[in-house]
């Protein structure tokens, strides 16, 4: 099971080149069913903030409601947001990320930002090396 990190839907909605390829690619294997996609439930309203004032709202919307059509939602528990708190990591959002991660039984988190989930207890893969493991 993988989680996906908001930057990985950032960059294919607003088509970030060089990352929306890969990204792109990733969704796309997990659309056929090719490996489990999760996203952490505050995601959807990070990424609705970040598109929403460059595509819109209703055109923002859309692409959510066509991405939980096959990527689940990990589950939001108190225990997710304890473990956040106590987290080393210096970003609450990424150290979210891990809880959401950890919540959902992901073993990997797709993510271009590598660097900040050093410190994390659940391995941070490249979207491009993870379509590797995919197909």
């Amino acid at each position: 099971m993988n989680l996906v990190d908001t930057d990985v839907l950032v960059d294919v909605a607003l088509d970030r080149t060089p990352h929306s390829a890969a990204s792109g690619k990733l969704l796309d294997a997990l659309k056929q069913r090719k490996g489990t996609g999760y996203v952490a439930w505050h995601s959807l309203s990070n990424f609705y903030y970040v598109v929403a004032p460059v595509k819109g709202g209703s055109p923002t919307r859309v692409f959510i409601e066509e991405l939980i059509h096959f990527i689940h939602l990990a589950p939001a528990t108190k225990e997710s947001v304890r473990f956040a708190c106590q987290s080393p990591m210096k970003d609450f959002e990424d150290a979210l990320q891990v809880a959401a991660a950890i919540a959902c039984g992901a073993t990997v988190i797709a993510t271009r930002n590598l660097q900040v989930y050093v410190q994390a207890p659940i391995r941070a893969v490249h979207p491009a090396t993870l379509i590797k493991d995919l197909v």
